[in-house]
């Protein structure tokens, strides 16, 4: 974590690899990057807001390949498994029937909607995941797009939240 008064100090290179953990959109990290300096950490968030809403399904897509399935412990040692682990700390990895069900409901996920299911996971148990998993796969292509674009948004501005102190 870095002050904003660091952040803004920071080279485009070394600012960008603070911010690319964020979500795995490259045009949206440099936007923010090259929008510096802010003269408040609400402006950046404001700033980060404002980004994330003109993204569409090119950048879900994009983001989605640092996504693991929720249930599924990301190994990787680079920032975007450990956040995802973090951020997965609801799914209790030795509840078994649990662990089966999100197994399940992803893959039945996955083959109606080509990808994987992106639900903000911080502060939510694994039941309250399998359940919005089970709802949102009632949703047409459009409603879920526009639903995990939503839980995309949420998942980088926490993570945002997290990089740059006031």
């Amino acid at each position: 974590m870095v002050t904003l008064g660091q952040f803004n100090q920071l080279s485009h290179a070394e600012a960008a690899a603070l911010l690319s953990p964020c979500v795995a959109i490259p045009a949206w990290v440099s936007e923010l990057v090259s929008a510096r300096p802010y003269a408040g950490r609400q402006q950046l968030l404001e700033r980060a807001h404002q980004a994330a809403s003109r993204w569409q399904q090119a950048e879900l897509q994009q983001a989605l390949s640092a996504h693991p399935r929720i249930g599924d412990k990301p190994a990787g040692a680079d920032e975007h498994h450990a956040l995802s682990r973090q951020e997965q700390a609801g799914v209790d990895a030795a509840n078994a029937p649990l662990a089966e069900a999100l197994r399940q409901e992803n893959a039945r996920y996955e083959a109606h909607f080509g990808h994987v299911f992106l639900i903000r996971a911080r502060g939510r148990s694994g039941e309250q995941m399998l359940q919005e998993l089970r709802r949102r796969l009632h949703n047409s292509p459009a409603q879920e797009t526009a639903e995990a674009l939503a839980q995309l948004t949420e998942i980088t501005l926490i993570r945002l939240e997290g990089v740059i102190n006031a």
